[in-house]
């Protein structure tokens, strides 16, 4: 044990320059490195990835690494890269002569990190790869995914129990997620097939981040308020794409510094606008929630949010942003009442009625022409208000019902990413030569090619067509009209840059009259969803517990004590009294406030206190509507 430990340490100052680990990284490596299912819950920016990439690194074989988000697997495929750590992912988009190359890579023991996104288990292909790859840890990444009472259920994660049947005994897996109730906690150990329990739990309390909740009339003046008055580095998220743009104009015109960014622009512009950000020449990004997954910026000073999250665990990931460098920073949650409502009604949207959901599955198989029995593994470009407008559906309602379909596991969405232009020279050097003496019109292209980059014959390397043609002096549509001309004669496989979303049909065609989601389950999803959505409106109306405290409870830490700073308890903290004798005081005359209408004196005779202090509470408690006063001075719990 003594071994593994410097070991592993020494790794880690080889390859990130660090001399020791975070809180429970070490523990939680130690466990993987004997082999034990383990389950991490680290919050945001609690170093997650180290977890799995520090033990694989001390051991033989190779981590495959289940990953929901393209975009994400991407960037940590390249920051490997960059340590010298050889890795790569799977995931739709690829060529099959790409994936078999990176296949026969894995099998060849070239590769240390592979990630595949939890689709890809599906694929008979994959599996039966699986007994000829050394594999040593299964890492399942937001294993919250794995639960069917997770924020972001798929279905496809489910495969994984039966990958861990095709994998050795002694092969362990981990799961990590930031978010995670102690009802997801068991979920996620009983879908992972866990051999034992074994839970590594960093607290959620982050004492360098304030949490208010503040209710505003005018939210966009409160904003401005809050960039003019705290320094540094900000997020501001918001629900729709429109009022990015909106506010991050309405914060330059007041001589901020700020842009925003949303999935709906080109990623040359998120990658532009991300990397101004993270690098100080923005200095507020206005964003919605497709901004901040992967994102490692340490000195965010403050994260607020315009709109209610739609749950808890959302809005815990998102404020999570600020601070990660462990100093002082501010999570501001902003609302008025009729974000209340829209929220529920945001709810209602995303629960269309079950005939509607049918309905648009049997649209979607006609959108993309599939015959019956026929589908499985296809993958198409998808622009939902295209195929919203097709068939006369409304687009929010349609992605809702899409949404649940996924849940089915009979399709799945990927996220919008950018898959690079790649190309490979798929014949020998041999019959390259002749072909460009039979085609000399491709000769200096394919010369070009040959000088600017290497691997070409053994991989699928990437290509920048508008450098390209500015050393042809020619424009790009002639570079990309070259390279598909070569890719019909099959000299060489062209992949041309994209950056669309894509949806794929996991299953074949079904009938509509086999699409069966019975009512039950139906019901119990939407009623689990809805007590998700009451906890976030239970959290920004409680007027009488920390806000920190409230989001631990929410993930099972009950005994946390008061922050001191949030806006509860800088409001309580004004009527001179500990927070021990508060909830002392409050937690006795709470149930005889509610049980009857009750005067200061009988308070005073039942609860024992000094008088002076029962008032304190009584007048915070009526100040914040929590007890109302009768004409004849009585006093009881007001019940909303």
């Amino acid at each position: 044990m003594k071994k593994k430990r410097m070991d592993i340490k020494a790794i880690l100052q080889q390859y990130w320059g660090y001399s020791k680990f975070r809180v429970l990284q070490e523990d939680i490596i130690l466990s993987v490195v004997d082999g034990k299912d383990t389950l991490a819950l680290l919050p945001t920016g609690g170093g997650k990835s180290i977890c799995f990439q520090v033990p694989t690194l001390a051991m033989e074989g190779l981590c495959l690494v289940v990953s929901p988000l393209i975009a994400l697997m991407k960037d940590q495929v390249e920051n490997l890269l960059r340590r010298n750590i050889a890795a790569a992912a799977i995931h739709t988009g690829l060529h099959p002569r790409e994936v078999d190359m990176i296949l026969n890579r894995c099998k060849e023991g070239k590769i240390k990190f592979l990630y595949v996104s939890p689709e890809r288990l599906k694929n008979t292909l994959f599996k039966n790869s699986l007994s000829e790859i050394n594999i040593c840890l299964l890492a399942v990444d937001e294993a919250h995914c794995v639960s069917q009472w997770g924020y972001d259920f798929r279905p496809p994660y489910l495969e994984i129990a039966e990958i861990r049947q095709e994998l050795p005994p002694s092969v362990p897996v981990l799961a990590l997620t930031a978010t995670a109730t102690p009802d997801v906690v068991i979920d996620i150990q009983k879908k992972l097939a866990f051999k034992e329990e074994r839970v590594f739990k960093k607290s959620f309390i982050r004492d360098n981040l304030t949490y208010f909740v503040l209710n505003e009339e005018n939210k966009l003046n409160k904003l401005l308020h809050i960039a003019q008055r705290t320094p540094g580095t900000g997020i501001v998220y918001v629900r729709n794409r429109k009022k990015t743009q909106e506010i991050a104009h309405l914060l330059a015109n007041n001589k901020h510094s700020a842009d925003f960014y949303h999935a709906g622009l080109s990623m040359a512009d998120r990658n532009r606008k991300q990397n101004n950000w993270t690098s100080g020449k923005t200095r507020i990004i206005v964003a919605t929630n497709a901004f901040g997954m992967g994102i490692d910026k340490p000195d965010v000073r403050f994260v607020v949010h315009l709109d209610l999250p739609d749950t808890l665990e959302a809005y815990f990931q998102e404020a999570g942003r600020g601070g990660r460098d462990e100093k002082r920073s501010y999570a501001i949650l902003l609302y008025e009442n009729a974000d209340i409502l829209n929220l529920q009604k945001n709810f209602e949207i995303s629960y269309p009625p079950l005939s509607f959901i049918v309905d648009v599955y049997q649209a979607l198989v006609n959108y993309f022409r599939i015959p019956m029995g026929y589908g499985e593994g296809l993958s198409y470009e998808f622009d939902n208000s295209d195929f919203a407008n097709t068939y006369k559906f409304n687009p929010l309602t349609t992605y809702h019902a899409l949404k649940f379909i996924e849940q089915t596991g009979l399709i799945t969405f990927t996220d919008p990413y950018s898959n690079s232009s790649k190309i490979h020279i798929n014949t020998t050097r041999e019959d390259l030569y002749k072909f460009q003496v039979e085609h000399a019109a491709y000769d200096p292209m394919i010369k070009l090619l040959l000088r600017s980059y290497s691997g070409l014959f053994s991989n699928f390397t990437r290509i920048n067509e508008n450098d390209l043609a500015k050393r042809i002096h020619k424009d790009v549509d002639f570079v990309v009209e070259i390279l598909k001309k070569l890719q019909q004669f099959e000299i060489l496989i062209y992949e041309q840059q994209t950056e669309k979303p894509r949806i794929i049909f996991l299953e074949n065609r079904i009938e509509t009259k086999h699409l069966v989601i019975s009512d039950e389950i139906y019901n119990t999803r939407k009623e689990k969803a809805k007590e998700k959505t009451d906890a976030v409106i239970q959290y920004v109306t409680n007027q009488t517990k920390c806000r920190s405290s409230q989001l631990v409870a929410y993930f099972g830490e009950t005994e946390s004590i008061r922050c001191g700073k949030c806006d509860i308890c800088l409001k309580r903290n004004k009527i001179e009294l500990s927070a021990l004798e508060f909830d002392n005081i409050l937690d006795v005359i709470k149930p005889l406030l509610q049980k009857n209408e009750t005067s200061v004196e009988e308070l005073v005779n039942y609860a024992r206190y000094p008088e002076e202090k029962i008032v304190k509470v009584v007048r915070w408690l009526l100040d914040n509507d929590k007890i109302i006063q009768t004409p004849e001075k009585k006093l009881h719990w007001h019940s909303k």
